[in-house]
């Protein structure tokens, strides 16, 4: 496929992403958006101009809306034709092509668009699925010999969050505060953070309502996944440590997470799919799946002191999962419980075998043992008040790159 839109050839946003999101353009009134190229499309007007009457189920526009949760519960016949439907449009020689009225009408530079949370997240589930995280964790703060936990190869572990509290790229926040015990006290403290971190993760967003009860199956699973985001986990470590014992994560971890805006649908990642790392020992029947069901995503971190320069301080990619979305989900519903359209599931921290490759400054400074060095002559053990992160992932394969763009956040002063 060739667009009529001109755009970088390494751009995340190619005519094989078709993404969607929600925009405020010229900061007027907020509608449903995709993207191609620098250019962010108002799918409402293009509603208007009838681009979509033909597809079926798509009976009024949807896309006036603030959120993206109406149109995803439309399910995968609607989204899917709609998004093929853009890319029809986009393409070269198209009808839309030599519309100049709707191009004007319909197609906006990023500089003069604002992008919205994409989604109104019901429920938030924050897995523990990368096997070289969890044994770097469990190396950190456990038995060496025994860094993993007996069940942790026979289910995905994971935990219920805080969906309120997760914001959108851009939004910065403040250093939370909570109790602490230093190594070296008998009582712990209270006061803001000293261990603040990142965490390198994905999030697949569902698409559709289920009853109380009901199961999703592995072979079910992607069609009740809409698309992913980009996902920092941000982590507070020594509020973490002390409160994890013995129900697990609470104030270390609901303060603040941040997505990308951009849903990449699971159809614009199909080129990208990946073999799964063997599971070993075999898993139970109802976690076992045919095909591949990992992804090559090529994910970045990048920590911006204050008026500074980026320093790339992880590479990573989301392939190395040892538990897949499929799994994730089933596991998550076999016990019945229902979910909700929005519903986000996190993979946990995203960790290759290589040290270069870890996904939080936990592992990366093992601890604050091993200071990062930047390129301004500061060094981190971890982040620091006014350091902006900033993830980027991406796929590329056969001359085809779809992209998230990014996630960035700043870390403000404690209140």
């Amino acid at each position: 496929m060739t667009s009529f839109i001109q755009y970088d050839e390494k751009s995340d946003f190619s005519i094989h992403n078709i993404p969607f999101g929600v925009a405020v353009f010229n900061k007027e009134y907020i509608a449903c958006a995709t993207r191609i190229g620098d250019l962010v499309v108002d799918l409402a007007s293009l509603y208007d101009y009838s681009f979509f009457d033909d597809i079926e189920g798509l009976n009024e526009n949807i896309f006036e809306a603030y959120t993206l949760n109406d149109f995803i519960e439309l399910g995968k016949p609607v989204t899917s034709a709609v998004r093929k439907r853009l890319q029809e449009l986009f393409t070269e020689g198209s009808a839309l092509s030599h519309d100049e009225k709707t191009i004007e009408a319909c197609f906006y530079d990023l500089d003069k668009v604002e992008m919205l949370m994409p989604i109104h997240i019901q429920n938030y589930t924050d897995f523990y699925s990368s096997i070289e995280h969890a044994t770097n964790v469990g190396k950190m703060f456990r038995d060496p010999a025994n860094a993993l936990l007996p069940n942790w190869k026979h289910l995905p572990v994971g935990y219920h969050g805080r969906a309120s509290s997760i914001v959108v790229s851009g939004i910065n926040f403040h250093r939370p505060k909570g109790q602490m015990k230093p190594a070296d006290a008998t009582q712990p403290i209270f006061g803001p953070s000293q261990q603040l971190d990142f965490e390198l993760e994905m999030a697949f967003v569902v698409n559709k309502n289920t009853e109380l009860g009901e199961s999703i199956s592995v072979k079910e699973a992607e069609d009740a996944i809409f698309g992913m985001v980009l996902f920092n986990d941000w982590s507070a470590r020594d509020i973490q440590s002390w409160e994890y014992v013995p129900l697990g994560p609470f104030l270390g971890k609901n303060f603040c997470s941040s997505i990308s805006p951009w849903i990449v649908t699971l159809e614009a990642l199909e080129p990208f799919r990946t073999v799964s790392p063997k599971q070993d020992p075999e898993v139970l029947d109802y976690l076992k799946f045919e095909g591949d069901k990992n992804f090559d995503i090529q994910l970045e971190v990048y920590l911006q002191p204050e008026n500074g320069k980026e320093n790339l301080i992880s590479k990573s990619n989301y392939n190395f999962m040892y538990w897949n979305m499929s799994q994730q989900l089933a596991h998550h519903t076999v016990n019945g419980c229902n979910v909700e359209v929005g519903d986000l599931y996190a993979s946990g921290t995203i960790s290759g075998a290589e040290a270069s490759s870890f996904g939080s400054m936990l592992e990366l400074t093992w601890r604050g043992q091993n200071p990062i060095q930047l390129n301004d002559g500061t060094e981190r053990k971890f982040i620091n008040d006014h350091d902006t992160v900033i993830m980027r992932g991406y796929g590329e394969k056969n001359g085809i790159r779809v992209g998230f763009g990014e996630v960035s956040s700043k870390v403000l002063p404690a209140k």
